[in-house]
């Protein structure tokens, strides 16, 4: 579970999250609204990526604050630009940094990169640049670098505005086939079909919090 508890977040003066409360446990949570709405803002929040100004955050009860290390084996984040993500030469070598944290044996990281390299159907990319692939295979990349420590919950951060539809398409499809706890921060309301639970982030506040079919019109409304 994460809880944010009255959390506040100012940039360069400005507030961008204003008393934001929320208690996150669904499977799938998806969360939209405008640019400079503050939503990259909360999801860089819920792994400790940025820290609240008031408040606290926490992941099964360990704070982002004080105990980063312990909240990030638990939530792993994919970017908006997996350029962002992806240090590596080539695609193995850049799944088995994501196991360097866990000091696994090399044995045990050539068997768990395989395993993901399957998993996600890139073991045909293996030993291909990782840098010179194109956008969404880099994001599948990306996408399963962070899935190969097995975190328990992921989130996402607006994963498919680099891509054109039909690899838009294919990494959601992906990300809908994780078995893990998934929080995605999209512009494109259509990939939140299926989703338990959406909030309307709105000039820092939560506007909404409901199911797809109730907070989805409740957004669209406001842009007309």
């Amino acid at each position: 579970m994460i809880s944010v508890d009255h959390v506040t977040v100012r940039l360069q003066g400005r507030v961008v999250l204003d008393d934001v409360a929320l208690s996150l446990t669904e499977r799938r949570i998806g969360v939209i609204g405008d640019n400079g709405s503050g939503k990259s803002t909360l999801a860089k929040l819920l792994n400790g990526l940025l820290l609240p100004d008031e408040g606290t955050v926490t992941v099964d009860g360990f704070d982002t604050r004080s105990h980063g290390k312990e909240v990030r084996s638990r939530v792993g984040f994919l970017f908006q630009n997996p350029d962002n993500q992806i240090v590596m030469p080539t695609v193995a070598e850049d799944l088995a940094l994501g196991l360097k944290p866990l000091r696994l044996e090399a044995e045990r990281v050539r068997q768990c990169v395989s395993e993901t390299l399957e998993r996600f159907a890139l073991s045909h990319m293996a030993d291909r640049s990782a840098h010179l692939l194109s956008g969404g295979e880099k994001q599948l990349v990306a996408l399963a670098g962070v899935m190969i420590s097995e975190p328990d919950i992921l989130v996402c951060d607006e994963p498919t505005t680099l891509l054109d539809r039909r690899n838009a398409a294919l990494v959601m499809k992906t990300i809908a086939g994780l078995s893990c706890m998934v929080i995605t921060v999209t512009h494109h309301v259509e990939h939140l079909d299926g989703f338990d639970r959406v909030l309307v982030i709105d000039e820092g506040r939560v506007a909404h919090d409901g199911t797809p079919d109730q907070a989805i019109p409740s957004y669209l409304e406001s842009l007309s």
